[in-house]
């Protein structure tokens, strides 16, 4: 699966709308949430699994797909949902890939694509729960028809429970090129923007944080008004997620390079979306490198070639 015919820098995204039922009782409660298709390899009937001892309930096992072995979890059970008895004729396993790892996700339902803008994500912050869910589980919430509420779930603090993924941070010392200047960093989880602000602080840069698209382009107007067309030789670099609520890195990046007073920094996306076509649609937005979270290694390399080049031009 994928989502090519969106414009790139259209600040838009398409899911993939999937549902959880819950037993509440007499009654079952359908929860709607999705998962941004860019992250979808494809979606499949439930497989034969082969089971694995010693690891969480929500873990349903393992399977081959095409020579690579792909565990399976039971959203509903890492939820903590109590599922319907009568789920299983339609529950089907979505295959996803981000930060390079491949991993299925046992759904009751697979409804549809849908087309959403960015602007109408909202973070999911406010929320206290969802239908007695973790909001940290949640990475945003949009209105759908008939006034329902879809939740975009935060899968990748599944693959960081089972220790499937770490982010690399460590590097020696004298192996980190330093700069002076200043860097800014978008993204709109706390843990994510901390990790990139600390590795841009051991390069010797003062970084600069926003959340999303719409309050790196407010930060930016801010530092105009402070260095007018000095700008560009100070802020050296802007590393951006991609997947923000309100504007997306993409559409963010696009607003950038078409803005002369801001045209000439350089731009990096930071993403855990590693499927085969991101990276030219990064280059596409105006991106100089597109980078996979989170390795130190890379990200320190690929950053001081992109400030060297910034520099000499």
């Amino acid at each position: 699966m994928d989502d090519k015919s969106l414009k790139v820098g259209s600040n838009e995204m398409e899911l993939v709308d999937f549902r959880i039922f819950k037993q509440e009782e007499d009654s079952v409660y359908e929860g709607i949430y999705g998962v941004n298709v860019s992250k979808v390899r494809e979606i499949i009937k439930i497989p034969s699994l082969t089971e694995l001892p010693g690891t969480p309930d929500f873990i349903e096992g393992i399977f081959d797909l095409r020579e690579v072995v792909i565990p399976v979890v039971n959203l509903a059970k890492w939820m903590g949902v109590v599922e319907p008895e009568n789920v299983k004729e339609s529950s089907r396993v979505i295959i996803t890939e981000f930060n390079n790892v491949l991993i299925g996700f046992v759904v009751h339902e697979a409804k549809r694509i849908r087309r959403i803008s960015w602007g109408d994500i909202e973070p999911a912050s406010f929320m206290n729960s969802s239908a007695g869910m973790d909001s940290s589980k949640i990475t945003g919430v949009t209105k759908i028809e008939g006034d329902n509420v879809l939740l975009i779930l935060d899968l990748e603090s599944v693959v960081q429970e089972l220790g499937l993924y770490e982010p690399e941070t460590d590097v020696e010392p004298d192996k980190i090129e330093t700069f002076s200047g200043l860097a800014m960093v978008l993204d709109d989880s706390t843990t994510a923007r901390k990790i990139v602000k600390d590795a841009l602080q051991k390069m010797g840069f003062h970084v600069i944080e926003a959340m999303d698209g719409e309050e790196g382009l407010s930060k930016l107007d801010d530092l105009y008004e402070t260095y007018g067309d000095e700008l560009s030789n100070k802020l050296k670099i802007i590393i951006s997620d991609v997947e923000m609520p309100k504007m997306d890195g993409f559409h963010f990046a696009a607003k950038v390079k078409e803005n002369e007073k801001f045209s000439t920094i350089p731009i990096v996306f930071n993403s855990s979306i590693s499927d085969h076509f991101s990276e030219g649609r990064g280059e596409e937005a105006g991106g100089e490198a597109y980078l996979v979270k989170f390795q130190a290694s890379s990200f320190y390399d690929e950053v001081s070639r992109v400030v060297n080049a910034h520099m000499k031009k």
